[in-house]
């Protein structure tokens, strides 16, 4: 008697497992990058970042600071600002004296161009 009375949940939830899975499977595919029926922004974008890189290297400088001033964070160290802004350790050093690595405080303005 068992038998007569199975729930209609047994067919219905791999059933939906499986349309889940095919229309998870579409939704990927039409938004990736360069696949079928997908556009290729995201390679047109990667291509575009090693172009800039290529050419910063072929002039072998690093990209000039946006800002006059970088505001130090907790944790900062000279060094570390200078990898962040792409300014050398000495210019740094040379337009701020008195600055000391082991002397910052978060929010103390140092000078990355005059």
């Amino acid at each position: 008697m068992a038998d007569q009375e199975r729930s209609p949940a047994r067919i219905l939830a791999p059933l939906a497992l499986g349309v889940f899975a095919l229309v998870f499977f579409a939704i990927i595919l039409s938004s990736g990058g360069g696949g079928p029926g997908g556009d290729d922004s995201g390679a047109r974008g990667s291509e575009a970042a090693r172009t800039a890189t290529s050419q910063r290297q072929r002039t072998g400088s690093a990209p000039r600071p946006r800002r006059a001033t970088y505001t130090v964070k907790v944790g900062d160290t000279l060094g570390g600002i200078a990898s962040k802004t792409g300014v050398t350790l000495e210019r740094i050093q040379e337009l701020n004296p008195k600055a000391d690595s082991s002397q910052l405080q978060a929010g103390q303005k140092i000078k990355l161009r005059e």
